[in-house]
């Protein structure tokens, strides 16, 4: 993926070209303190990710996301937020940001975030769509189930329902979260809510799916999700599934 670092802290250009010259998948195409610049860079489609820094002088990184969600039409562009303030976090996921990385940003931290836009790899014999075709479920027979089947890389994978913790879209695949591990499902975000019983997850954001009985706690529009480990995730609501997320909630 083509980077650009978008930062006025000489810094953070630093630290963050040693980052992504770390990471295999990741080829730095550039790095100013210019938003301007930067904002014409993606709009010629030579940009795949940009690290954007939120408080900067000529344009802001807020003005920066709604500039690019309206400039850009004929290819995608992610954004991780790069920045020392963390009440900027809601409103960048609002966005559809990829991540959102406080300063200083360790090493393990981006390698987390970016791992999140890592390409699937394509299988190198093709599955025919006969091989694979299953008979859809009905959500009564879904909700009766306790497992579901991905296709993840180069095979069919079960979950189990009970380990899933929530889910994220992006684009064309999703990641499915569980205690020990990340899955990586090729298939929509759509798709996966259909396999999903209701009774038990809720669509909570564009991008995100939620366990129920995973919730730890519910506040200022962010789920806190039961994590075993050290760090606890944290999920945004959606303003267009707010409601329907509340009423849930309330029942």
């Amino acid at each position: 993926m083509r980077c650009l670092i978008v930062d006025d802290e000489p810094l953070a250009h630093a630290v963050l070209s040693d980052y992504i010259r770390k990471v295999p998948f990741l080829e730095l195409v550039g790095a100013t303190t210019s938003p301007i610049d930067a904002l014409t860079q993606v709009q010629r489609g030579e940009v795949d990710l940009v690290f954007l820094d939120i408080q900067m002088p000529e344009l802001t990184g807020m003005q920066f996301l709604k500039l690019i969600e309206r400039a850009v039409t004929n290819h995608t562009c992610r954004v991780i937020l790069t920045t020392a303030y963390s009440s900027y976090a809601l409103e960048g996921y609002e966005h559809n940001v990829v991540d959102y990385l406080l300063k200083p940003v360790s090493f393990e931290r981006f390698y987390k975030a970016v791992q999140k836009l890592f390409p699937p790899i394509q299988p190198v014999v093709s599955m025919g769509s006969s091989a694979i075709e299953t008979e859809q479920p009905t959500p009564t027979e879904a909700a009766l189930k306790d497992f579901i089947f991905v296709k993840t890389e180069y095979r069919l994978q079960r979950v189990s329902l009970s380990d899933i913790l929530y889910c994220e879209g992006l684009k064309d695949y999703v990641s499915i979260y569980t205690a020990t591990e990340r899955i990586l499902a090729l298939q929509t975000m759509k798709s996966l809510e259909e396999k999903l019983p209701s009774n038990q997850f809720a669509r909570v954001h564009k991008s995100y799916i939620v366990a129920l009985n995973r919730i730890e706690s519910i506040e200022r529009n962010r789920i806190y999700i039961q994590h075993p480990g050290h760090t606890q995730p944290i999920v945004p609501i959606g303003e267009t599934y707010r409601d329907a997320f509340y009423r849930l909630i309330e029942e």
